[in-house]
């Protein structure tokens, strides 16, 4: 009889392709499935939020598959609504975060004065607790949905802009920069025709990877009252109205809300970790 081949007799590019293949997958899954988030949250009527108190804290049934709150309002679509609202802010502070990561990471290669500069900014920044800031920024900001991106979205650039001053530095030292230099070629030009395209693939892994972060903190925030105004559909209010529900046996208002709010996270890191597999050339080769 014939004896099936064990994968380590396959050519090294079928595996590759392979795994590829399976990478690819993964992430087109894992994108579509917060696609159809994102777009449920926008096509939410306003009426399906409704207060009925006839149906309040209702137990999870076919009609209400997450129950039903305090307020007699569908938990399901609260989440849904909620869910697209964090996204929505993670969205915005990863463009603020990105923009002002790339612009430090950059400017360090300028000059000596300036790296240093730059370096002391992220310490400065790195040093602060980091919900502690976010507060602070987003009360400056006026709170609502305007403060809590910009309380975000100016306090996730450090780790990014640390990694693309790093590359940058390492950048400075290649030969072609140093030719590029003895020709007479500007900083400015050197920086976007030689640096930006070599950190390109850092700064779309680190733009996927705010993502969770800035849902989080941004639902940490909500949840303690600094965040989002109470009559916003977000997940850290309704995880904050729920504790007063848990003792009544009414389980359901958080376990649905933070399942969900886990799951995107969780997708977002899958997203980021994946994407890095193919951009990265030693992970690519691997």
């Amino acid at each position: 009889m014939f004896k099936k081949k064990s994968d380590d007799n396959k050519p090294w590019f079928i595996y590759n392709a392979n795994l590829r293949t399976k990478t690819l997958v993964i992430i087109g899954l894992s994108s579509i499935l917060l696609l159809a988030i994102l777009i449920s949250s926008m096509l939410i009527d306003t009426s399906a939020l409704s207060t009925n108190f006839y149906q309040f804290n209702q137990f999870p049934s076919f009609e209400h598959i997450f129950g039903t709150d305090w307020m007699g309002r569908d938990m399901f679509t609260r989440t849904v609504a909620g869910l697209g609202l964090s996204m929505g802010v993670g969205a915005f502070a990863s463009i603020i975060s990105t923009a002002v990561a790339i612009i430090l990471g950059l400017f360090s290669g300028v000059n000596r004065f300036l790296d240093e500069f730059v370096a002391g900014i992220i310490d400065l920044f790195s040093a602060i607790p980091h919900i502690l800031l976010i507060i602070l920024l987003s009360i400056s900001c006026g709170g609502g949905f305007y403060g809590v991106i910009m309380g975000v979205g100016l306090t996730h650039w450090t780790p990014l802009a640390r990694i693309l001053r790093a590359e940058v530095k390492q950048i400075q030292t290649t030969e072609f920069v140093k030719v590029a230099e003895q020709q007479g070629k500007s900083k400015l030009w050197i920086a976007t025709k030689h640096m930006f395209p070599l950190v390109i693939s850092q700064i779309i892994v680190g733009v996927i990877l705010m993502f969770p972060h800035a849902i989080m903190h941004e639902a940490g925030i909500t949840f303690l009252g600094f965040g989002l105004s109470p009559h916003e559909p977000a997940i850290g209010i309704i995880l904050a109205e729920s504790m007063q529900y848990l003792s009544n046996g009414a389980w359901w208002l958080a376990f649905f809300p933070g399942l969900s709010l886990l799951i995107i996270v969780l997708l977002f890191d899958l997203i980021g970790e994946y994407v890095h597999m193919l951009l990265d050339p030693i992970e690519a080769q691997k």
